[in-house]
């Protein structure tokens, strides 16, 4: 397998500049991908500059404000294109909003802007500048099932097929480009010891006022082995013997920094449900050991990544969820559309019984689709997320049919 694969995000990118004036933001975990876009785009457009805030010669043109970087920029010279400007890591910039609203509103109509980062640039919503109305936001996730088999935009599809072993691989190295491409065992482990330490040692240090650091690996920790279980604060307050509000402070930290994610319970038109304990879920699925968690937590990433880019696209409002009332009944995934239930999606590794739950659910709950989603099935090319009774479908095939 080559070291390139297309992504769906460059599109993204190229649709973006075609059609809107607003600046685009790109946000994402630590090694997905994201300066390696820019740069394409960047290489694309063929006029511009790129800027990183982790570079000190760089990092002098941004503190030095927008003069100095239209003069970086090359915006006296009369060109064919648009310039694109590329600000890598410019969260740590402390005055970051008042920097992009200046440069916007004084060169916005010559140059187009682009906007990275590894921590949530979703900040700028409250507080004094507003942003509002001058920027467009994408979140980047890892490789997945569907964008690996054909990069798509939109919403469901007939699925595409990909190959058994790039399934293998992609469970076991996980959807990050680097380790998913090489595919060597050792070279991930230390792929993976490295980005921890950047991402707890360095960024939880530089983009929060957290320093209890070694707590907060130990806090990985018990998530890497609660994958998908239903998580709550005064469990894990009393393992780290920290108080709950540390606790919820750490998750919160956790989440901008793409590391973890919570989703919670589903619970209008359920009778007796389950209403405040979240599940906590990885980014990186390769840290999750048991097979079955593992799978479960590949599943609820390739959810996430459908949900957060069809709604960042403008295609609705949707939503990741689970459901469970207090009889233990449970769905895995429900995704929700404008505020309605959508879709049920049950996670096997193996077992292709149909959950009676999935059924129970979906008549509480009114989903028109419902599927129980089984790693172990071989792809069939037909579209598996279709509305009708519940119905057993291969992983491959589910997964296919989303982005």
């Amino acid at each position: 397998m080559g070291q390139v694969v297309p992504r769906l995000y460059e599109q993204v990118i190229r649709d973006h500049f075609q059609t809107r004036r607003q600046m685009l933001f790109l946000s994402g975990p630590r090694q997905v991908g994201k300066t390696t876009l820019a740069r394409a785009a960047l290489a694309e457009r063929g006029a511009g500059a790129y800027l990183s805030w982790d570079d000190v010669s760089d990092r002098r043109v941004m503190l030095a404000g927008t003069e100095a970087i239209a003069e970086r920029v090359g915006l006296d010279q009369l060109r064919e294109q648009k310039p694109l400007l590329v600000l890598d890591e410019l969260r740590k910039h402390a005055g970051w909003k008042d920097l992009l609203k200046g440069l916007f509103d004084s060169r916005g109509d010559e140059l187009d802007v682009l906007v990275t980062g590894s921590a949530r640039l979703d900040v700028f919503r409250t507080g004094g500048d507003s942003l509002v109305g001058r920027y467009l936001s994408y979140r980047v996730h890892p490789l997945s099932v569907g964008e690996l088999a054909r990069p798509w935009v939109g919403l469901t599809r007939p699925p595409v097929a990909l190959d058994s072993e790039d399934l293998e691989a992609l469970e076991r190295f996980s959807g990050f480009p680097e380790p998913y491409l090489l595919r060597d065992e050792r070279f991930h482990r230390q792929w993976r010891r490295l980005r921890s330490q950047q991402l707890l040692r360095e960024d939880l240090r530089d983009l929060t006022r957290i320093h209890e650091v070694s707590l907060v690996e130990t806090l990985v920790e018990l998530l890497r082995h609660r994958a998908g279980q239903l998580t709550t604060a005064a469990s894990l307050a009393r393992d780290l013997r920290v108080s709950q509000d540390t606790v919820r402070r750490w998750l919160d930290a956790l989440s901008g920094l793409y590391v973890a994610f919570r989703i919670r319970p589903w619970s209008r038109n359920v009778r007796r449900a389950l209403k405040k304990e979240p599940k906590v879920f990885l980014w990186d699925w390769s840290l999750v050991e048991d097979p079955g968690a593992r799978w479960e937590n590949l599943v609820a990433c390739h959810l996430l990544k459908a949900v957060h880019l069809w709604s960042d696209h403008g295609l609705g409002d949707f939503g990741l969820h689970f459901v469970r009332d207090k009889q233990q009944r449970e769905v895995d995934f429900l995704v929700s559309r404008d505020g309605e239930p959508w879709v049920l999606v049950e996670v096997k590794r193996s077992d292709t019984r149909l959950a009676p739950s999935l059924r129970y659910f979906q008549e509480e709950t009114g989903a028109p689709i419902a599927v129980q989603c089984v790693r172990g099935l071989g792809f069939v090319g037909r579209d598996g997320l279709v509305a009708g009774p519940p119905m057993v479908v291969s992983g491959l095939t589910v997964l296919g049919g989303v982005v």
